[in-house]
């Protein structure tokens, strides 16, 4: 996971609505526990085809990692079924934020969890990003900023525990793991 704050990236528009987590990573993917290299199966339907070739149809043919940390896509946002394997694919694929005007509930808490900023704006948000792809956005997750050249600063929900995480680039457990000395001091005080 990344450590840092803020993110500076481009935008890579996704102009899709019901975007659910089989299509952010297929079911057939889902044997491993493993979260590195899951990125090369990210939207792997979307990209391949049923003999694994490249689709010329791609709506992800332009994306760079390097320049594309965060998604624009539409409302409903990882739908489907709950698996924790969507933000890790998406993480792993070089993506660190998602911006849309609705997340499935159950997506948004897995990736809070795991280190994918899950960023609802307004949909007005969403359009002018759509309409603009590749534009340079700047996301400040401890102010909870997003910054948008040609239409300004915009306020995002985003809960302390989480954008603490967040912004040191821990998830839950790296939490809990920081607190190790502290923990074995209260279990030796107290025996269970």
């Amino acid at each position: 996971m990344s450590g840092t704050s803020v993110i500076d990236s481009h935008t890579y528009p996704l102009a899709f609505e019901n975007i659910d987590t089989d299509q952010i990573i297929p079911a057939q993917f889902l044997t491993t526990t493993e979260r590195a290299g899951l990125g090369r199966y990210c939207f792997y339907h979307w990209r391949y085809d049923d003999k694994g070739d490249p689709r010329a149809d791609n709506p992800l043919g332009g994306y760079r990692a390097e320049r594309h940390q965060v998604l624009v896509a539409g409302a409903n946002f990882g739908c489907g079924s709950s698996r924790e394997h969507a933000p890790w694919a998406l993480l792993d694929f070089g993506v660190r934020a998602v911006i849309s005007s609705q997340f499935a509930d159950i997506f948004r808490n897995n990736a809070l969890k795991n280190g994918l900023l899950p960023l609802q704006v307004e949909q007005s948000v969403v359009d002018f990003l759509l309409n603009r792809p590749d534009h340079p956005v700047r996301i400040d997750i401890a102010a909870t900023r997003l910054q948008v050249p040609g239409l300004g600063t915009i306020d995002f929900p985003l809960d302390p525990f989480p954008a603490h995480c967040l912004a040191r680039g821990i998830d839950q457990l790296d939490y809990i793991l920081q607190h190790e000395p502290l923990i074995a001091r209260h279990e030796q005080r107290h025996e269970y």
